[in-house]
């Protein structure tokens, strides 16, 4: 008797939790804005590479920040990659203790150095630093260290959700910023007092920049280029990446918490018998941001996740990244692995991915996936 009016209270909770959510996601927008990104004044792009150009050294030291166990894949390997292929800075990329770095949501890295090496070698601090998304946006070791390289003339770059980081070490208070359009409410909470900048993927305020979202990167990146070294340099990189224009244009009301997304979200969540692991293959000399952009797209379906195999334990990318795969192993079943099309321009990977995604499951799946990436297809 107990068990049957237990059970029957599981299931009215249950179908009440079904109702909540059923309510919930019809009170959602049916679809986003369909926008043509506002151009930018002349006059704002001047002051955005203004507010870039090297604080200290003709030749900049930039420093690329994470957590162990948890920094965003794109946001740490992009800026790597492309500022390594640039060839206009000394780049290193930092963890804050010894060991590996755990991207999320796919593979692992050994860092260059930890911070407390970096402070050592490097006592004047970074020209820049580049914050991406963490697991905490609060850890005291990343505020403490990005304070002291603020007093010594760095700029600090955060990139998309790792504004919430900047905004965590107090170095947005009073300021204009943007992050990806998630976690808008979220920055406002950290610090009021922060002016969010609709329609723009970047934004530069008394030394600090911000972006919008994960695929910003590649335009922050080129931006940064340009500012360094000038514009020839950075159209040389953009046509080997395959990117066609570079600045802050941005339609911000394409993006937001709608009830197709919301739906296909949950919908693929509860169906967990679906859910699979795809495995990408590690090879030596690989493009290490054509593999950042497909394992982080992959990853976030929400019915698959990406599992890296490779024969040896470290394997070393183009740039010099370090791999370490999840499996070391020189086999992956057929059906299960996905390519890292390292074969083009690593500017088409996230579109032959989201390509990908549609075949495997559907085109509501691969939109989701673009949302996330705060992409616009």
């Amino acid at each position: 008797m107990r068990l049957r009016i237990a059970l029957r209270a599981i299931l009215g909770l249950a179908l009440l939790s079904a109702a909540g959510f059923g309510i919930w996601i019809a009170s959602l927008p049916p679809a986003s804005a369909d926008l043509t990104p506002p151009q930018v004044p002349q006059a704002e792009t001047d002051a955005l590479l203004a507010a870039l150009e090297p604080p200290k050294r003709a030749r900049p030291l930039v420093a690329i920040v994470g957590l162990n166990d948890a920094t965003e894949t794109t946001d740490y390997l992009l800026p790597y990659g492309i500022l390594k292929r640039a060839d206009v800075a000394e780049v290193v990329s930092l963890a804050t203790a010894p060991g590996p770095v755990r991207l999320f949501p796919a593979l692992t890295v050994q860092p260059d150095a930890t911070i407390a090496a970096f402070d050592a070698a490097h006592p004047q601090g970074a020209d820049y630093v580049i914050v991406p998304a963490m697991s905490r946006d609060d850890d005291p070791a990343v505020t403490l260290w990005l304070r002291d390289q603020v007093g010594k003339g760095a700029v600090i770059i955060g990139i998309c959700a790792g504004a919430k980081v900047v905004a965590a070490a107090g170095l947005l208070s009073g300021r204009r910023a943007t992050t990806h359009w998630y976690y808008l409410d979220a920055l406002r909470k950290i610090d009021p007092t922060i002016a969010p900048v609709p329609d723009r993927r970047m934004v530069a305020d008394g030394g600090v920049v911000t972006t919008t979202c994960i695929t910003a990167s590649m335009p922050m990146m080129l931006t940064l280029v340009e500012a360094i070294a000038g514009r020839a340099r950075a159209e040389a990189v953009a046509r080997e990446l395959g990117i066609a224009r570079w600045d802050a244009r941005h339609a911000s009301g394409a993006f937001a918490l709608t009830r197709p997304f919301a739906a296909t979200v949950l919908a693929t969540r509860l169906a967990f018998w679906n859910h699979e692991k795809l495995g990408i293959a590690l090879a030596p000399g690989m493009d290490e941001i054509s593999l950042a952009l497909a394992a982080d797209a992959w990853s976030r379906t929400y019915r698959s996740k990406v599992t890296t195999y490779a024969a040896s334990g470290m394997v070393g990318t183009r740039s010099g990244i370090r791999l370490i795969p999840d499996r070391q192993d020189a086999d992956w079943p057929r059906d299960r692995r996905v390519p890292a099309f390292s074969d083009g321009k690593p500017a088409d990977v996230l579109d032959r991915t989201l390509d990908a995604i549609t075949a495997r499951y559907g085109a509501s799946t691969a939109d989701a996936v673009a949302m996330q990436l705060e992409y616009p297809r």
